[in-house]
């Protein structure tokens, strides 16, 4: 991370590393669709470490479930330090991305296929995330 990343106190803008979290959440969601996807919630973000300018920041995606058009993608950050090599986990979030054809529509994404049991609970805790935004919203 550079200084135009950063306060003046060398901390790096919260708003740069959530671009950076939903850019590689996008990312995730595009390969596994084949389709742009575009951004529909971030479920809740708690910075638990900031990031210093100077660190590496270090995001890892992983598409957790699928809906018809819907992709639920999580994503983990982490600050490295370049010098010692010491990685600081500073944040994670669950992101949600729908998958859109040509016309700009959300479209189809094919399934996911579960290749251990530790994929399938991630399935498992998505879809109750997902019965919880579907709440949240059905409440407003």
């Amino acid at each position: 991370m550079l200084p135009e990343h950063a306060n003046p106190f060398g901390k790096v803008h919260g708003g740069v590393v959530l671009q950076m979290l939903d850019e590689a959440g996008a990312i995730s969601a595009m390969r596994h669709a084949h389709r742009p996807c575009v951004t529909v919630a971030i479920d809740s973000v708690t910075f638990v470490s900031p990031v210093h300018v100077g660190q590496l920041l270090c995001c890892s995606a992983a598409v957790s479930a699928v809906g018809r058009t819907s992709l639920e993608v999580e994503v983990e950050v982490t600050a490295e330090d370049v010098t010692t090599g010491v990685r600081t986990h500073t944040n994670s979030a669950h992101v949600v991305y729908v998958a859109l054809d040509d016309a700009g529509r959300p479209t189809a994404v094919p399934p996911l296929v579960f290749e251990t049991s530790a994929e399938e609970e991630r399935a498992r805790a998505a879809a109750a995330r997902r019965a919880e935004r579907l709440a949240r919203r059905a409440a407003r």
